[in-house]
This record gives structure tokens, C-alpha cells and sequence, in this order.
């Protein structure tokens, strides 16, 4: 995972978004106080609208194009995408905004070489938009190097919160493992796929006509199944089958395709690790949004439109910033 996704998939799942209603478990207040041009206030920090168009038009680009298909292109004018693309952009820019001010108040700034690298990649950024998209936004080239350096400032937040957790994951805590599964609800159901496998019948066999869950393969790690189908599970070789496992749901018969995947073991250590992190970075930013005051201009953000006409295919604002702190 690179380092903007780790860094989104933190202030994301830091349950911060504006137009959830609420901060930090704070109501928020809609009102009309703010600049004609302000679409939200958290603290003393504010949001101004041609900002908050620059994520929104790389994010309607961004999330516009799925499975390599550009679905402005193709006419899909679907009310609810556009609102999910407002209300990311909406939370993303209050949680740098959140951070930023987290910044401010543990003494942590940008170095000089941070600043121009920001200033760099800026002038990349800008350079790289066409009329029309300036038009749209609205921003100069100062502007753009303002949201970089609020974002690379919210990237050192969160690599602050998380310097020195623990990067070292055994095998066996992430151990990934292949099997597959027959799953029945009733006793009765369980005591025939017992007696079907004791006389040697093929599993898949048997779980074509019992299985109740949606799939008979699956893929698993630790803490995803019931604990007492969990630690059946792992003590079992490849090819062995367990005996009948009773789970509060019904009751499990696995058979072990392969205990130890390796290549997803492997995966599933980083995922632990930014796990932790993210745990860590919870722990201190929602205490600190938890105290902050907030204001929401909703009659500004209702009337912004998103451009899918073509005219607006910008996409690169956060790969050039990413680019810039690899």
C-alpha cells in the first residue's frame, strides 16, 4: 500500500465527516455565517470553496472511471455517485484540515526541503491543467501549493502517530489458509454429512448439497471464522478433514486445502501492521476532533456542480504530491 492510501485509509477510518452531521461526536452547525466562499470551518482553520473543487474534480475523475470505463463518457449521470464523490471530498479535506491543526498543536512543521518539494510539485500540478479546469477550480498556483503543503503536513501527522509501532508479525498470527467448508444449521443435517464423509464421500460432493454458506472455497486468516471453527481449522494437515465443529451459528466441516499460503501470509503481515498504525492514529486524532468546534456552510456546497461534460479530466493532483514524498 502506498503512501497516500495508508495515509486515506487512517483519516478515513477516523470517522471524521462533515456531512455525516457530525464531529468527533459533536453536532455539527449548518449555517449560512461563514464567507460566501467557505464551505466549512473546524477550529480556526477553514475550507475555502475553489480548494475544496480541487479535490472534487479529481475525485469525480478519479471514482468516475471504474473497470477502465469512464462512466461520464458513457452517459451515467447516476444522482448518487455525484453525491458520494461531494461527500468524499467533504471528509477528505476535513480530515487534513483536522490534522493540520493536530500538526499545530504537537510543534510539527514542514523542513525547508519538504516546502520545496511542495513548490515543485505545484508547479507540476498547475502546469498541467487546462483552461477550461482552471476556469472550473478557480485556484492559482499558489493555491495548489497550499492544499500540498496541508497534505504532505497531515502525511508527517499521521507517520508521527505511527513511528515506532510494531512492524514484526509472526507466521502463525498471519497465516492465510485455503479449505474448504460445509455449513448446516441442524443437528440433523450435521449427522449426514458425518456419516457421508466417515464412508468416504468427496467433500465437495457433499457440500454441494448441504453447504448453507454462500461459497464452499474459502480463504482465511485468523479472527475471521467463529473461534471454535478457527482453531479446528488450524490444527488441521492439507487434505484432512475435521470432525463435526459446533459454532453458535450451526455447525462446520472443513477440509484443509492448503494450511499455509504463503504469498497471502505474506500480504496479510502488512495488513496486520497498518492495522496497529491505525489503531495507534485513532487512539490521539479522535481524542483531539473530539474537542473541536465546527461549522458547516451547506447552501454553498448544495450549489456546487460537478462538470462531466469532458471539459474536466483532471486526475494527477494527488500522484504528483505522492510523487514529491516518496
Amino acid at each position: 500500500m502506498n503512501r497516500k492510501n495508508k495515509l486515506l485509509a487512517g483519516v478515513m477510518a477516523a470517522a471524521l465527516c462533515l456531512s455525516g452531521c457530525s464531529i468527533g461526536g459533536r453536532q455539527v452547525v449548518f449555517t449560512s455565517g461563514l464567507g460566501s466562499k467557505d464551505v466549512f470551518r473546524i477550529g480556526d482553520a477553514s475550507c475555502a470553496l475553489p480548494e475544496a473543487k480541487v479535490y472534487l474534480a479529481n475525485y469525480q475523475n478519479i471514482y468516475g472511471k471504474s473497470y477502465g470505463i469512464d462512466l461520464w463518457e458513457q452517459g451515467f449521470k447516476n444522482t448518487k455517485l455525484k453525491e458520494y464523490i461531494k461527500e468524499i471530498t467533504l471528509s477528505e479535506m476535513s480530515k487534513i484540515v483536522c490534522m493540520d491543526l493536530l500538526a499545530q498543536e504537537r510543534g510539527i512543521v514542514l523542513e525547508e526541503e519538504e516546502k520545496k518539494r511542495v513548490q515543485t510539485a505545484a508547479a507540476d500540478y498547475y502546469n498541467s491543467l487546462t483552461e477550461a479546469e482552471c476556469d472550473y477550480m478557480g485556484v492559482s498556483e499558489t493555491d495548489i501549493a497550499r492544499l500540498y503543503e496541508d497534505y504532505m503536513l497531515a502525511d508527517k501527522v499521521y507517520q508521527s502517530l505511527t513511528v515506532g509501532i510494531d512492524a514484526e508479525v509472526s507466521d502463525d498470527e498471519a497465516r492465510i489458509m485455503e479449505a474448504m467448508q460445509i455449513f448446516v444449521k441442524d443437528k440433523k443435517s450435521a449427522k449426514e454429512v458425518r456419516q457421508r464423509l466417515k464412508a468416504g464421500e468427496d467433500f465437495a460432493a457433499v457440500a454441494s448439497n448441504y453447504n448453507k454458506k454462500p461459497v464452499i472455497e474459502i480463504t482465511f486468516g485468523r479472527g475471521e471464522l467463529p473461534s471454535e471453527v478457527e482453531q479446528a481449522a488450524f490444527e488441521l494437515d492439507n487434505g484432512e478433514v475435521s470432525s463435526r465443529i459446533e459454532a453458535e451459528d450451526g455447525f462446520y466441516f472443513i477440509k484443509c486445502v492448503n494450511k499455509f499460503n504463503e504469498e497471502l501470509t505474506d500480504a496479510n503481515k502488512s495488513n496486520i501492521v497498518e492495522a496497529r498504525e491505525k489503531a495507534a492514529f485513532d487512539d490521539v486524532y479522535e481524542a483531539f476532533v473530539s474537542g473541536l468546534s465546527s461549522k458547516f456552510n451547506e447552501k454553498v456546497w448544495e450549489n456546487v456542480e460537478l462538470v462531466t461534460d469532458g471539459s474536466i479530466t483532471t486526475d494527477s493532483f494527488f500522484d504528483v504530491i505522492e510523487g514529491a514524498m516518496d
